[in-house]
């Protein structure tokens, strides 16, 4: 396969760094994408600011290419999937590519349906990321909270270099449970990228149109199970 990747920064470095061979094309704003170059490509990365995403999201929808999003901060157009059907492609959108990632969410999950038994349990989300980081929370931390489906207080801080670390802490006055996943290395960001791509690519049992991350994980462990 070969990929292009949109936004060279922290995590779109990364992705540069372990295509190797399966690099086409890296874009950044002093090279910015064309439709040309593209649609030369198998399927594109993206790891650009959420604030950058409405500059290119047209030219990526006309390209008809498998995207694989990694942008955080922007609301997605509601016509999105019918767009994306409308070229034959295929995307899938993540707020966080970590594969670890899909077990914290059953897990999370699996504590807001068993915290029903708990008297007045209280929820708090705290995320923490590097200080080059603009959105706040992170879109990890708002997915937490769609998943924990509970009126829950998030908070965020910015320090140093921090890859990202995320906590759920449900705390009633007799216990505290705690759920945490911290990011070791950037790389995991990148390795998930590029295995969502390999699956938009070879799958021949997804159809056309936008996944988020959750939903292409679960399509593929499904399959796995048949």
């Amino acid at each position: 396969m070969k990929i292009s990747v949109l936004g060279a920064g922290k995590t779109g470095g990364k992705v540069v760094e372990m295509l190797g061979d399966h690099l086409l094309h890296t874009f950044d704003e002093e090279h910015p994408p064309t439709l040309e170059k593209l649609k030369e490509s198998d399927g594109v990365i993206v790891f650009v600011p959420g604030d950058a995403v409405s500059d290119i999201l047209d030219l990526v929808i006309e390209s008809g290419v498998p995207a694989a999003w990694g942008s955080t901060g922007f609301d997605w157009p509601e016509d999105l999937d019918d767009k994306v059907r409308s070229v034959g492609s295929k995307w899938v959108l993540a707020t966080n590519f970590s594969l670890g990632m899909n077990i914290i969410r059953n897990s999370i999950k699996a504590i807001s349906a068993g915290s029903a038994i708990l008297k007045d349990p209280a929820f708090h989300i705290h995320e923490v990321h590097h200080i080059h980081k603009k959105d706040a929370p992170s879109g990890t931390a708002l997915s937490w909270k769609e998943w924990l489906d509970k009126a829950c207080k998030v908070t965020s801080a910015r320090e140093g270099d921090v890859n990202g670390i995320h906590e759920l802490t449900v705390e009633t006055d007799t216990e505290r449970i705690t759920l945490k996943h911290e990011a070791l290395d950037r790389s995991i960001f990148a390795e998930g990228a590029i295995w969502a791509m390999e699956q938009l690519l070879n799958n021949l049992t997804l159809n056309d149109g936008v996944y988020t991350f959750g939903q292409l994980f679960d399509h593929i462990m499904k399959e796995s199970k048949s």
